[in-house]
């Protein structure tokens, strides 16, 4: 969890329930302890700031959560767990992301991202276009980096492979599992060479023989597509924090320009129903091995 805003940000989404239910703006918030308001709302996102445990407690009289109670209580243990791992955290020299070093080689919002996929569990990822990231090889991610950015440098090249490179380590994370429902298109789009196509749907079938992973496709014939409807996402849920509160999943939606971050409870419902409804046209899993050995024999033929 070295690196995680998981305690953080269910901490951040407790105390602004608490702030709106006592009709508090983040202005009058932040003058009360005297931080900004910008303050209070990095914090509500689960964000790094300096903030006492004293100050904590003058929010949470401010927002009329009293002493004693339930959901005082609560809150607390679980600031002491933020602290908690932000001691561990620096002991190990992680109080940052790894990926930070990497900072100069993705756009700003994609840092959330990372952070998310470092505390989730499970992973499910529906893609109509692209490999998703985890399942690429070095390869497939070089042709779509040179694509992107025909300018990029050999340096910053190497560098955002090495990123992806370490991305990837996450499959090897106990109790980490990822699926993925991929459109028949993803598996014929060609970002480089025949050959980079043909490797990389080679290393999908053999990744797919590990136990955390995945991999179903949704042939062009699938009756009723929904995946033309909701488009690629990935949802990321969480495990449990040691205060036994559960954090919400997040809808991660990724275009050219950024990217969106969806926790609101009807849309996760609405997602998850897409995931039921593509699953009950998607391939079986032995199924899409025979498909992507067939199309990656079609790629080199």
């Amino acid at each position: 969890m070295a690196g995680s805003s998981l305690p953080r940000r269910a901490a951040g989404r407790v105390l602004r329930d608490y702030r709106i239910r006592a009709g508090k703006g983040q202005l009058v918030a932040g003058l009360h302890i005297e931080l900004s308001p910008q303050s209070i709302g990095r914090m509500e996102d689960g964000r790094k700031i300096k903030i006492s445990t004293s100050q904590i407690r003058d929010l949470l009289d401010f927002y009329g959560v009293g002493h004693p109670s339930k959901e005082r209580d609560e809150l607390l243990a679980l600031w002491e767990e933020v602290k908690l791992q932000d001691q561990a955290a620096k002991l190990q020299g992680t109080t940052k992301g790894w990926w930070r070093s990497y900072s100069d080689q993705f756009a700003s919002h994609f840092d959330h991202y990372l952070n998310l996929e470092s505390a989730a569990n499970k992973l499910t990822t529906h893609q109509l276009s692209l490999i998703p990231g985890l399942l690429q090889t070095s390869e497939y991610r070089r042709a779509l980096t040179t694509a992107a950015d025909p300018q990029l440098s050999a340096v910053d090249v190497e560098r955002r492979l090495e990123l992806a490179a370490r991305r990837r380590l996450v499959l090897d994370k106990e109790g980490f599992h990822v699926k993925a429902l991929l459109s028949e298109s993803v598996l014929r789009q060609r970002p480089g060479a025949p050959t980079i196509m043909d490797a990389q749907l080679r290393h999908l079938n053999a990744v797919a023989e590990r136990d955390n992973v995945t991999i179903r496709v949704v042939p062009f014939s699938a009756p009723a597509p929904i995946g033309l409807v909701v488009r690629s996402f990935a949802l990321l849920e969480f495990p449990p924090l040691a205060s036994r509160l559960v954090e919400p999943p997040v809808v991660y939606v990724d275009g050219y320009e950024g990217a969106l971050y969806l926790e609101q409870s009807e849309v996760i419902d609405r997602h998850r129903r897409a995931i039921i409804e593509l699953e009950q046209v998607a391939l079986s899993g032995a199924a899409t091995r025979d498909l992507v050995w067939s199309i990656a024999k079609e790629h080199t033929a």
